[in-house]
């Protein structure tokens, strides 16, 4: 346990950190025109050694962004899907990430987005930030579980038919994952690293897939050979407009692993991890959309399980199977990873009294166990809800679609909230760049110039992605004027949760402060 001591912050052995009163009384204090250190900056380097580098780092940026199964949605568009992965990579995707290494560079500690918010914005926003942020990991923690399902069902379509059978598969696997990401992290990490393997395994496995459909003499399921396959087509009823909002965002989440900025061993590891994941999220999105593509079309091809039966026509139903394997792996492990990341939001909430400092404990293995469990027991009840009691309380027509149903909606109305929290991301860097000037002088990574394009290109490339999703479905099951509904209902919640908990824990910070001085 933590004690108090003349030191703001000391650590003998893991466990719920205890403030003295001078560590709370620095917290309202300005200097410099920036705000004071946050009590988490100090604690983290102290309680949980720096011990990523650039492999941990570009696996775990991985692990966030690439989504393989968002392949199998933006085949849809056939080949001007190419064309949005490049739109959206150019005015989105680079302008996020530039953002992340700036920020990260300036500030590399715990909590990221949180962390830098509250440099530039101060406290309420920040944590308004971090919720918005991390509420959107739990919905996906439930997708990645969802995406299970489909491929279970994908193995046996007589398996996991009725809802409360998906239901009890998803939390199972919700349980299990949360306590992997409590483990040893050096030894969860180094899974997660393996399993990052495997998964790009299947990417080449998909690629020798649609190379060895072209090379037997098939011909291409997609037309890649007259201009206009490539074109943005701007027609209300058949277009394909509404690609780019869904490409856009499946590139959410550059900032993510750095929620570990403070256990990163070397400021450098921020800027290289995110060199090599950006590439190869790219090169993963590309061969995966072109391996479906090619040998099952925009049809066939618009469906999560259409990787591994992309595989099966082309190399064979035991090598199907292989990819399959390997695919589900991505998605447990995705699960933790998920887990460990976005805890740390939590955590760094706690450690700095927003939200009770209990939630801010940490194990025997120094990893933030509370935090963790409260996010599956969130996860759990969401998941009873959706599927335990939605679907026997409100008809459906067909109980088998439900996991994708489920899957495109939860995936949808997150990635509108996360996008929404990510423009704080540009937010921050305008707020640096015109006010804060001096913030940026020793640790300028890229010019002026290229911070103020990635600014305006990514807030304007964010601000249309998500209208494009609110009036777009993601799927032929829900139709359009259904789909606004909502996901349009279940963003606007969320958005009116995250304000309301945030006032709560301007409320909890004065409490905890008033406790100790």
């Amino acid at each position: 346990m933590l004690t108090q001591e003349k030191k703001p912050m000391t650590r003998s052995v893991p466990g719920t950190p205890v403030l003295n009163r001078d560590t709370a009384s620095v917290a309202g204090r300005k200097a410099g025109g920036m705000p004071s250190p946050l009590v988490s900056e100090e604690y983290v380097p102290r309680a949980m050694p720096p011990l990523l580098g650039t492999v941990d780092m570009t696996t775990t940026f991985l692990m966030i962004i690439f989504f393989i199964t968002n392949a199998t949605t933006a085949v849809a568009g056939g080949a001007a899907s190419f064309t949005y992965w490049t739109i959206g990579a150019i005015t989105f995707f680079i302008p996020c990430v530039i953002a992340t290494a700036q920020l990260g560079a300036m500030f590399p500690y715990e909590g990221s987005l949180y962390n830098w918010t509250h440099k530039a914005l101060g406290g309420y926003w920040s944590f308004f930030a971090a919720f918005c942020a991390w509420f959107p990991g739990v919905l996906v923690i439930i997708s990645a579980g969802d995406v299970i399902v489909s491929y279970v069902q994908g193995l046996n379509n007589h398996w996991l038919v009725e809802p409360w059978q998906q239901g009890a598969l998803i939390i199972l696997l919700i349980a299990v994952t949360a306590t992997l990401a409590t483990q040893r992290y050096r030894m969860v990490q180094k899974t997660v690293n393996a399993v990052m393997g495997f998964t790009f395994l299947a990417v080449i496995l998909l690629a020798v897939a649609g190379i060895t459909w072209l090379a037997k003499g098939h011909p291409s399921a997609t037309s890649f050979s007259h201009f206009s396959d490539w074109n943005i087509s701007w027609n209300k009823n058949t277009g394909n407009l509404y690609l780019f909002g869904l490409i856009t965002l499946a590139y959410l989440g550059s900032e993510v692993p750095l929620n570990l900025g403070g256990e990163v061993a070397r400021r450098n590891v921020i800027t290289r991890h995110l060199l090599w994941g950006t590439l190869l999220v790219l090169i993963g999105y590309f061969v995966a959309t072109f391996a479906v593509l090619v040998v099952q079309g925009p049809v066939n091809g618009a469906n999560p399980f259409a990787l591994v039966t992309t595989v099966d026509l082309a190399l064979g139903k035991f090598i199907g199977n292989i990819a399959a394997m390997l695919i589900m792996s991505f998605f447990v492990m995705a699960m933790v990873v998920y887990n460990y990341t976005y805890s740390r939001l939590l955590l760094v909430a706690g450690i700095d009294q927003r939200l009770p400092m209990k939630i801010a404990r940490l194990n025997r293995h120094r990893v933030p166990s509370n935090a963790i469990k409260f996010q599956a027991i969130v996860a759990i009840i969401i998941t009873a809800m959706v599927f335990f009691v939605a679907p026997y309380a409100i008809q459906i027509t067909s109980p088998a679609n439900l996991s994708t149903e489920i899957y495109n909606v939860l995936l949808a109305s997150s990635t509108l909230v996360w996008a929404f929290s990510a423009g704080f991301l540009f937010i921050n860097l305008a707020k640096f760049l015109s006010s804060k000037r001096q913030a940026l002088r020793f640790h300028l990574v890229f010019p002026r110039p290229v911070l103020w394009v990635s600014i305006i290109l990514g807030s304007t490339s964010s601000f249309f992605a998500i209208l494009g999703t609110l009036f777009y479905s993601w799927t032929a099951l829900i139709s359009n004027d259904r789909w606004l509904y909502i996901i349009g209902g279940l963003t606007f919640c969320y958005l009116v949760v995250a304000a309301i908990v945030s006032m709560f824990a301007n409320s909890e910070a004065s409490w905890e402060t008033s406790k100790v001085q």
